[in-house]
């Protein structure tokens, strides 16, 4: 397998380079975590914000890349990997902006084994990312106790009713990266129907993955599969808004079925 760089010290290119690109196979943490992935559809949006390279005139252009990943492919691309090869567009000259699109999305999708969705978004049009409140209710005004910081599926209780077709959603999800050890925030949302779960429970598992280490992409699938397992559901899908780190979020989103949500922009990123 490629080394990823996350965690080492790496010296910064300033030239294009594909190699630098890291898979990381999806399988290996599946299976660590006995998730069936056979259960669930969706994808991984990354925003990256430091994109940058050079006209045949010299001149910097600048844009916003947005990446689009289907959530089956064989790997991910590891986020410093990613960082370092965006980094490489910034002194190399290319003929023009569809150059540029064409090469990243040729050489994100044959490091994740996929074909990946790419556009590069001018900073004035990617104002359009506007601020969103999420519909639903937020989880985090209640009055509980919390004492557990390590992830217990056991911490999930059903709730009163048989039935319920709820959105919810808390600020409260908080992971750690399983190599750095440093903090991965995010705002987690959750639409479902079908069995009611306690919300007091449900808050106590979210805080539950608050020394969880694990990537993005694991986390809100663990969450998924948790919830799937526990409760007699008839729709479900889990959707992540991570914190931008080293100049990209990245937001996964699983589904008991294909569905789209926006692009719920918060205030963190």
């Amino acid at each position: 397998m490629h080394p990823i760089p996350l965690g080492k010290d790496t010296e910064y290119r300033f030239d294009y380079d594909a190699s630098l690109l890291a898979p990381i196979p999806r399988a290996e943490g599946r299976h660590s975590l006995a998730i069936d992935d056979s259960h669930f559809v969706g994808m991984d949006v990354w925003n990256a914000y430091e994109v940058s390279w050079l006209s045949p005139k010299g001149l910097p252009q600048v844009r916003v890349a947005k990446l689009v990943v289907p959530c089956h492919s064989p790997n991910i691309v590891e986020s410093k990997s990613l960082k370092l090869y965006l980094n490489g567009f910034n002194q190399s000259t290319f003929a023009s902006e569809t150059d540029v699109e064409t090469t990243m999305q040729r050489d994100i999708s044959a490091c994740i084994g996929a074909e990946v969705e790419l556009q590069l978004l001018d900073v004035d049009a990617a104002q359009d990312f506007a601020l969103a409140k999420l519909p639903g209710d937020c989880l985090d005004h209640q009055d509980i106790n919390i004492d557990t910081y390590h992830t217990e599926l056991e911490l999930l209780e059903a709730g009163e009713g048989s039935v319920a077709c709820r959105q919810v959603y808390s600020h409260l999800l908080r992971s750690l990266c399983p190599v750095t050890g440093q903090p991965d925030w995010a705002t987690l949302y959750i639409e479902y129907s079908g069995q009611a779960i306690d919300e007091a429970s449900l808050l106590r598992y979210i805080v539950s993955f608050r020394n969880q280490q694990d990537f993005h992409e694991l986390c809100v699938e663990t969450i998924f599969s948790h919830l799937w397992q526990r409760f007699e559901l008839n729709s479900l899908a889990v959707y992540a808004r991570y914190l931008r780190r080293g100049g990209i979020d990245i937001s996964p989103m699983r589904s008991s079925a294909p569905v789209t949500l926006p692009d719920w922009r918060q205030l963190r990123q």
